[in-house]
């Protein structure tokens, strides 16, 4: 039977897995995907202590980070076009030695 400490591993397994991919990652596009990953892993967290403990706040909060994670990539996305329209690369290096 799969239980809460599962569902934490695999939350904390995400998050490790996102967090590396913020630390490591030089093209803005992947370091939006890595964030997206903890987000998700959160939202994992957060449902299954919510199921656990038969309270609904912690699912009513992951539909919030949901929100959240939503708006972030829509405004996100726009300012990576952008910025891929004008420099031609959404490499982190690049943008570090822009004339401005």
């Amino acid at each position: 039977m799969i239980g809460l400490s599962h569902y934490l591993i695999l939350a904390a397994l995400l998050f490790s897995i996102g967090l590396v991919g913020v630390i490591r990652r030089k093209n803005l596009l992947m370091l939006f995907f890595a964030t997206e990953i903890m987000l998700n892993a959160a939202n994992v967290a957060f449902a299954a202590i919510s199921s656990y403990y038969h309270d609904l706040s912690g699912q009513m909060f992951a539909f919030f980070i949901i929100a959240v994670a939503a708006s972030e990539v829509a405004v996100g996305l726009g300012l990576l076009i952008l910025l891929y329209k004008k420099y031609g690369t959404l490499d982190l290096d690049n943008f570090t030695m822009l004339k401005g």
